[in-house]
């Protein structure tokens, strides 16, 4: 059994602003995934735009390299999710003592786009370096495991 049967590719895959980091930066699971999906059509690689910004402010450069590769669809806010993302970032504001400043909005848009939808309804998975984020969630990570 090869390891791509033991461990199949997930039709969708939702990478938050440490993915994007990681992709930026050469991972080598990132980029198999965003190179997976330039071959097989039905492999989709969604990146949050919030996400992105939050990636961007860590590292110039890496919106302008992630946003290039055309196999990686940029999400933005429509009105729906930037209600939901602003609706959940009330809720977490008023369950924790976290000043206003340091809500975590692409965390928030992450959630959003991986909870179950009508077109989604199993979800999508987040890969990211960091699963505790989300815990609680009831959302699937996938996470990246550090290079030396």
């Amino acid at each position: 059994m090869t390891e791509d049967e033991r461990y199949p590719l997930p039709r969708a895959v939702i990478f938050d602003d440490t993915a994007a980091l990681a992709l930026g930066a050469g991972d080598s699971m990132a980029s198999r995934l965003v190179v997976e999906a330039e071959k097989d059509p039905s492999l989709r690689v969604y990146i949050p735009a919030v996400s992105l910004a939050a990636a961007e402010r860590e590292r110039a450069g890496v919106a302008e390299h992630v946003g290039a590769l055309p196999s990686v669809n940029i999400e933005g806010l429509d009105f729906a999710a930037a209600t939901a993302v602003g609706k959940r970032l009330r809720a977490a504001q008023g369950a924790s003592d976290r000043d206003k400043d340091e809500a975590d909005w692409s965390g928030a848009h992450v959630l959003r786009l991986a909870l179950p939808t009508v077109e989604w309804p199993r979800g999508r998975p987040v890969l990211t370096r960091t699963p505790m984020r989300y815990r609680g969630t009831g959302i699937r990570t996938i996470r990246i495991v550090e290079q030396n």
